[in-house]
């Protein structure tokens, strides 16, 4: 009964779904003149591919974005490492993640733009790459992809599979509930990103066999090489920052550095020689933020302006991180003509890898997004990969399985704080080494303790309930498609 329902669920999503395409199609083009989809290869996401599908066993890996991209490339080198024999084809949705994940990916693996959840767009995608299995990464459940997929007998994965509060809420509802159920009931195995996940998975009838808990892939950690000119840009701001105490706000939201500038004029009357390293989530917001730390009369040194620290500055703002340079090159701009204020163009992210870069420059890391309601943290294992003190304020969202790991295996290696106990916080550990020094072990410590053999129990489920499976799938595929 469950399934009817969702099948007439299903059935009202596409024929709407189908019904706007060519407003969907119009957003697109849209997006693409305002230099949001890539110039060339905007086609894509319409499910026209650019490069050829090669013979044999091909498994698709889909994220959403930068994040997501980067926790499944430790599982796709994985894979191709035991399977050679299996071409990996990986998808993004967001221009963001485009050239930061393709300059890290295997060079044997194609990377493509995401196909939009339109019948046709996904029909056509699935048509022409015919993969014998998807995994999709965290929160993409897309009705048309899973029931397409499902309908051509295409194995389903959801890796480090996660749903929000409000989504929860959103698929709980009675009109929706049937929907997600057939979905659900579609896939082979799901790895949730926690326990309490996987219970959230069943309340919304998930086949319990099908839930299997194998650790957060947010804390299986690459390190990924950097250039001779990123790394002598980092020692040389090392360099600046020797006989300074120095601590370090990243991921910062709007509204958010109000708490830091705060925290930093405070600290500032017991430690005068501090540096104040603030990381935005959105570069441009350094911009606003330098122009308000300047109207107070505070020097401030602004990375997209190319600032060396001073004996007089002790705000750093780390308002760049790589990822408009990218950006230029993904509209087709030469940098080498190019003279401009980089931090005044518009993204969504900075680049990853160059964060975790940057947390190796401080002793002490607090991770924003965490400190105003309504905010849902971020991930706090590279800091800890780091080897740094890692404080988070209160609001994590569901970084809170993360946080609540990490103290378990020792109660130092996080300290969670409301902003109006920061300064105390971080003036503690400023002012005494010893106990600084043993909150950066702790979180070192319960970093390595989390992510070691993730990768391998990850491998280990997909081995068993996708890969050795392949042979009598690829036959079913050809008669499907």
């Amino acid at each position: 009964m469950a399934n009817n329902s969702g099948e007439i669920v299903y059935k009202i999503y596409r024929a709407l779904t189908y019904g706007i395409t060519p407003l969907i199609r119009l957003h697109l083009g849209w997006r693409k003149f305002r230099g949001r989809e890539h110039p060339l290869r905007w086609r894509e996401r319409l499910g026209r591919a650019s490069a050829n599908r090669p013979a044999g066993h091909l498994i698709w890996f889909h994220a959403v974005s930068l994040g997501e991209g980067l926790a499944a490339i430790p599982v796709i080198k994985c894979c191709l490492d035991k399977r050679p024999d299996v071409t990996v084809l990986m998808t993004t949705t967001t221009a963001s993640a485009f050239e930061v994940i393709k300059n890290k990916l295997p060079s044997n693996v194609i990377y493509q733009f995401a196909p939009l959840d339109m019948p046709s767009t996904m029909d056509s995608f699935l048509r022409y790459w015919r993969p014998n299995a998807v995994m999709l990464m965290e929160s993409e459940l897309w009705p048309n992809l899973i029931m397409g997929a499902a309908r051509n007998g295409i194995a389903l994965t959801l890796l480090n599979g996660r749903m929000s509060k409000k989504s929860f809420r959103n698929w709980s509802q009675p009109v929706n509930l049937p929907l997600i159920t057939l979905m659900l009931s579609k896939f082979s195995l799901i790895l949730p990103l926690s326990t309490f996940q996987g219970i959230q998975f069943q309340l919304l009838q998930a086949p319990p066999f099908i839930i299997h808990y194998s650790g957060d892939l947010k804390c299986a950690l690459e390190d990924f090489d950097i250039s001779e000119g990123d790394k002598k840009s980092l020692e040389d701001f090392q360099a600046q920052l020797s006989h300074r105490k120095v601590w370090m706000a990243s991921s910062i939201h709007k509204g958010e550095e109000e708490v830091f500038i705060r925290a930093h004029n405070m600290l500032k009357q017991k430690h005068a020689d501090i540096v104040t390293i603030i990381v935005p989530r959105k570069p441009q917001h350094g911009q606003d933020i330098a122009l308000k730390l300047q109207e107070k009369g505070i020097c401030v040194a602004l990375r997209s302006r190319g600032d060396n620290l001073t004996p007089g500055t002790s705000i750093y703002v780390a308002d760049t991180l790589g990822f408009y340079l990218l950006q230029l090159k993904f509209l087709g701009i030469d940098l080498t003509k190019l003279t401009i204020r980089i931090g005044q163009l518009g993204s969504k992210q900075y680049v990853g890898s160059e964060l975790r870069d940057f947390y190796k420059l401080t002793p002490i890391a607090v991770i924003g997004g965490s400190f105003l309601l309504g905010l849902k943290g971020h991930n706090i294992s590279e800091a800890a990969a780091a080897g740094c003190a890692v404080l988070t304020g209160q609001h994590v969202g569901h970084f809170s399985h993360m946080v609540a790991e990490m103290k378990r295996v020792n109660p130092l290696s996080v300290l969670q704080v409301s902003g109006d106990k920061l300064v105390e916080a971080v003036s503690e550990l400023l002012g005494n080494n010893e106990f600084l020094e043993a909150r950066r072990v702790a979180a070192k410590e319960a970093y390595h303790a989390l992510s070691s053999g993730i990768i391998e129990n990850i491998w280990e489920m997909l081995h068993f309930h996708i890969f050795r499976k392949l042979v009598s799938r690829v036959e079913f595929n050809k008669e499907k498609l």
